[in-house]
């Protein structure tokens, strides 16, 4: 072989060797640029099954995770949207379970009744989309701390039937800073149709009452919305609650100390007439209009307790059962039966410790005496007029006894 023939091979040889690496070389493109197409194809796939399975259901739980100071009433509620709830469950930290209920239409849920303070909570939610997938939601959060709240301790009870003069008193466990928005969260309201004014007496009390007795018959509601108004700084309500009374028939009664009688009253009619011992002169009784708070059958009466003491300490009298006895004031007077004291003094001298005391039979049982006979025919919330002994008129947080106030000093005790 010649060299000009040689080197034609070989010129040859190289370009089909060229020819064939560059073939190569595109093959190996084709088939990477094939392989990452096939892999493309084959992810969206993946993603689009993976879409498939999962759920379209929305679940949301309030409070969020993790938060505190949650409210006890308005907290714990779960929704869902783009599906429908199938099952919650709510537990305490330590694992008692907190009944609970699914709407209707399966879209929320929330507990059967209100949270207890300082407590943690756990939810869990399944819930199910259109195509039967489910979604899965847990939260955790605890409610407001005692320290962090104030609660308002209340009367009437709800439900109950009280007499023309008693007040809605509400004593709040907590000092009130924030008086006016306090008293925003709270409605008295009657379907008489009679004005209702609050008046503060101090920073942890607030009555409520119309400028005169209420309507016989009428039903007074009050109304707490509280939750979450700040009494004081850092300092919440945690009440959401509706509570209405009835006031029964008009009973007013008179004591008067000179002639020693009571004369009771339906609807300004006297109805019976009383023979009564007050207050004795060194230790005369109040005088003024006094809301009947609370009745005792029977009760012990210790003098000790309200100041009344021996050279010894030991208290003036210590009776331990005081028959048919009824409070008309925080610091000690009462409207009572007396067994002890001789039948003579009633309706002849006063000599009570500052109590109105009525002629009874020890034990209480005794249907023909007067001390019965008041008892069985008063409500809490009647009230008792006191007149003529010569000592000062009782102070109106002295008990139930804001009526003691004229109506514009009441209103001026508003903070709204």
């Amino acid at each position: 072989m010649t060299n000009s023939r040689r080197r034609k091979g070989l010129a040859a040889a190289s370009a089909l060797l060229g020819g064939v690496l560059v073939l190569s070389a595109c093959s190996g493109g084709d088939d990477k640029a094939s392989g990452d197409g096939g892999n493309d194809t084959s992810q969206a796939k993946v993603d689009e099954a993976a879409a498939e399975k999962t759920s379209e259901a929305q679940i949301k739980i309030m409070p969020k995770d993790g938060s505190d100071n949650a409210s006890i009433n308005n907290s714990a509620t779960v929704t869902v949207s783009k599906g429908t709830l199938t099952e919650v469950t709510m537990t305490t930290a330590d694992g008692a379970a907190v009944e609970g209920a699914i709407s209707a239409d399966k879209k929320s849920w929330k507990p059967n009744a209100a949270l207890q303070r300082s407590t943690t909570y756990k939810i869990a939610v399944t819930a199910e989309d259109a195509k039967g997938l489910k979604a899965h939601e847990n939260a955790s959060f605890s409610t407001v701390s005692p320290d962090n709240s104030f609660l308002g301790y209340f009367t009437p009870e709800d439900g109950s039937t009280v007499g023309v003069g008693m007040p809605v008193s509400l004593n709040f466990d907590k000092a009130i800073t924030n008086k006016a928005d306090v008293q925003k969260g709270v409605t008295v309201t009657s379907t008489s149709g009679q004005e209702v004014a609050c008046h503060w007496f101090n920073d942890t009390r607030m009555d409520c009452r119309p400028d005169e007795y209420w309507k016989e018959g009428s039903t007074v509601t009050l109304k707490l919305a509280l939750d979450g108004v700040e009494g004081a700084e850092g300092v919440y309500g945690v009440q959401q609650k509706t509570v209405t009374f009835t006031i029964g028939r008009n009973q007013v009664s008179y004591v008067d100390a000179n002639t020693k009688q009571m004369k009771v009253t339906q609807d300004g009619k006297t109805i019976k007439t009383i023979p009564i011992s007050a207050g004795a002169p060194e230790t005369k009784t109040y005088e003024g209009q006094m809301v009947i708070s609370e009745k005792f059958k029977e009760t012990r009466m210790n003098g000790a307790t309200v100041g009344f003491t021996d050279d010894d300490g030991k208290g003036e009298y210590d009776i331990k059962d005081v028959p048919h006895a009824m409070r008309l004031s925080t610091s000690g007077t009462f409207i009572h039966g007396n067994y002890w004291g001789a039948k003579s003094i009633f309706g002849s001298v006063n000599t009570s410790h500052g109590c109105v005391g009525l002629s009874d039979t020890k034990g209480a049982n005794d249907k023909g005496t007067a001390g019965y006979w008041f008892y069985n025919n008063s409500i809490v919330g009647d009230v008792v007029v006191v007149q003529n002994t010569g000592d000062k008129t009782i102070a109106p947080d002295n008990g139930l006894n804001g009526w003691n106030m004229s109506w514009a000093d009441w209103k001026a005790g508003s903070a709204v």
